[in-house]
């Protein structure tokens, strides 16, 4: 592997880990702010935040399932943007951004890892 696809590698693992995380406490706010009005959208930033949390803790240590974990990351992760995305609720309009993105970052893992 050449030093510039390696660095290619790194940053696209940083960058992505540091969404997930950003996305897992985004959807953690969320979650606390919604529980008592909207349980389905809290439910799903719930989950949001735990795969989030997972996501970049298999990034992190170098796990071989981190791609595989990644893609269910974005899949959560829109679930979590198209019902928060249902609400005027700032906390809610600013989670379901960061979890578009957190997906999109996630989806892109496949080739950041080839």
């Amino acid at each position: 592997m050449t030093e510039h696809v390696h660095k290619h590698q790194e940053h696209g693992h940083e960058l992505c880990c540091n969404t997930a995380i950003q996305c897992a406490e985004e959807c953690q706010h969320c979650a606390d702010a919604c529980l008592e009005n909207k349980p389905e959208c809290a439910s799903l930033c719930r989950d949001c935040a735990d795969i989030c949390r997972l996501c970049a803790d298999f990034m992190n240590r170098g796990s071989r399932f981190a791609t595989a974990i990644c893609q269910i990351c974005a899949d959560i992760c829109l679930a979590c943007a198209s019902e928060c995305e249902k609400h005027q609720d700032e906390h809610c309009q600013k989670c379901a951004e960061i979890c578009r993105r957190c997906a999109e970052e996630c989806r892109q893992m496949p080739t950041i890892a080839a």
